[in-house]
């Protein structure tokens, strides 16, 4: 005979679920919050996608944003297609693209570019409802740029770097955290009374070169203004086009 005790435990636990999710932030009804701080016409635009997104970070910055440079990285994995994402900061805009830095040998994004050198920026800066999105091919950065920003870092953070297998499963029966905590010490004991740590070979910068960098201001009626900055194939050019909502 069939266990009712099961279905009436299943029964419990799935009735306090609504049969549809409508998250409404602050709002006590199922309607999505307005936005209503701005809009964004094409004259308001430079001819570059880098001064544009100059201009709003500084903007985002001065309006109070907590850590404007926070960034959704997304990388998928050739050939099972599956995706990944995870947050970073943003920390470099140069002439070429957009810079963060992380471990690039263990890491799941690590193997996510060796296999796909493709990936996706996006910020979303709720205080000023907007967001950008960036999508292009990756590289690495030289071991002297990564070097450079290396030196700037906190010692613990530099220490951190050599000391963690990013990603790689620490498991309890072996100690667990503590298998790293005793990494960090073996670290600092290697490099005890230097000032100057040379940057991990598998640690360091990668540059996003966009080939499309899109510009989202919130409107009402998500009826939003979206801008894509597109490389025409012609160096340091620019198309750019609106897209409807």
């Amino acid at each position: 005979m069939p266990d009712h005790r099961q279905h009436d435990n299943v029964s419990k636990l799935t009735s306090s679920i609504p049969s549809q999710l409508a998250p409404a932030g602050t709002r006590t009804t199922a309607q999505a919050d307005q936005y209503t701080k701005g809009s964004l016409s094409r004259d308001q635009l430079s001819p570059s996608p880098f001064t544009q997104f100059h201009t709003w970070f500084t903007h985002a910055r001065e309006s109070g944003v907590h850590q404007p440079e926070t960034v959704c990285f997304s990388t998928s994995h050739l050939p099972s297609g599956r995706v990944s994402s995870r947050y970073v900061y943003l920390k470099e805009l140069d002439e070429k693209g957009f810079v963060i830095y992380s471990n690039w040998e263990h890491s799941r994004k690590a193997d996510d570019v060796r296999s796909n050198p493709y990936a996706s920026l996006a910020f979303w800066w709720g205080d000023v409802e907007r967001q950008v999105r960036v999508e292009g091919p990756v590289e690495r950065l030289s071991e002297r740029e990564s070097q450079a920003y290396y030196d700037l870092r906190a010692r613990g953070s530099r220490i951190g770097a050599w000391a963690s297998e990013q990603s790689r499963v620490l498991r309890e029966e072996e100690g667990g955290r503590e298998v790293l905590e005793r990494r960090v010490r073996d670290v600092e004991k290697r490099f005890e009374g230097k000032e100057d740590i040379p940057v991990p070979e598998f640690w360091g910068g990668l540059r996003v070169v966009p080939e499309m960098v899109e510009f989202w201001q919130g409107r009402e009626s998500r009826l939003h203004d979206r801008f894509k900055y597109l490389r025409d194939g012609k160096e340091g050019e620019w198309k750019v086009e609106r897209s409807s909502p």
